[in-house]
């Protein structure tokens, strides 16, 4: 993809060529390809119909994810979350060794052991990752869904943003199944600490055990608040806040 640099930041189309903007600055590329028509009923096109197919169904999915976890992710994401949701869901369909080209799915791919890994560790912020923010092991019960953080010392433990007064900690646990859309999301108690140096041990513990005949998503988030006469603002929109998926069974 070629970049556009000019005193004149176009956005239009002129003649073949499409002038348009991005996060990465200004590009450009020509108009052309195959028509849609083609593309649906060519014979020569069998490979491209299958793999839009699977891609569809990918960022379907990434969609079913983010919307069953969206009371967490709201203010701890980035602008690309749902591309980069999609290249994971597409990676899980990829594990699905029974179904026929075309039609491989994430509801088959994650019911597989090496399906489940790609999920470990995703952040959805990627400029706030939760190993970049968190400086202390956690312990997790996969039963319950309870995280626990002992011996915490905020000013020691955090990779605190400038302007920051106070971190929140949540805990959730989903059990989603991707192929009959059933979902159960549990959040734990919140918990808000000044950021100085109080050693505390953190107990997040969900509502109740998820449940359901999907898979288990295990996460943790943290996010960092400005007080200002005994009200907490959201730092920056959530730019610094980071949750990790930790584990999926």
């Amino acid at each position: 993809m070629a970049k556009y640099k000019s005193l004149f930041k176009v956005q239009s189309t002129l003649d073949d060529v499409n002038f348009y903007k991005t996060e990465d600055g200004y590009q450009v590329r020509t108009k052309g390809g195959v028509s849609k028509n083609r593309i649906q009923s060519d014979p020569a096109f069998e490979r491209t119909r299958e793999n839009n197919s699977e891609f569809g169904s990918s960022a379907t999915s990434g969609k079913i994810l983010r919307r069953a976890i969206i009371d967490l992710v709201s203010n701890a994401k980035d602008n690309k979350l749902a591309s980069r949701v999609t290249q994971l869901m597409t990676q899980v369909k990829n594990f699905d060794l029974t179904s026929a080209r075309g039609s491989r799915n994430v509801a088959t791919g994650i019911t597989t052991p090496d399906g489940k890994i790609p999920f470990r560790g995703f952040n959805f912020n990627r400029k706030s990752s939760l190993s970049e923010v968190l400086l202390s092991d956690y312990g997790l019960d996969t039963a319950t869904g309870e995280v626990t953080i002992s011996n915490f010392t905020p000013i020691q433990k955090l990779v605190v943003p400038t302007g920051a007064t106070h971190v929140e900690f949540t805990a959730g646990f989903l059990n989603l199944d991707f192929g009959t859309l059933e979902k159960d999301f549990q959040i734990s108690n919140v918990e808000v600490l000044p950021i100085n140096g109080t050693t505390s041990t953190i107990t997040l513990t969900p509502t109740a055990p998820a449940t359901g005949t999907g898979q288990n998503f295990y996460l943790l988030k943290v996010a960092f608040f400005q007080e200002i006469n005994n009200i907490q603002y959201p730092l920056k929109n959530g730019t610094f806040n980071a949750l990790q998926i930790l584990e999926v069974l």
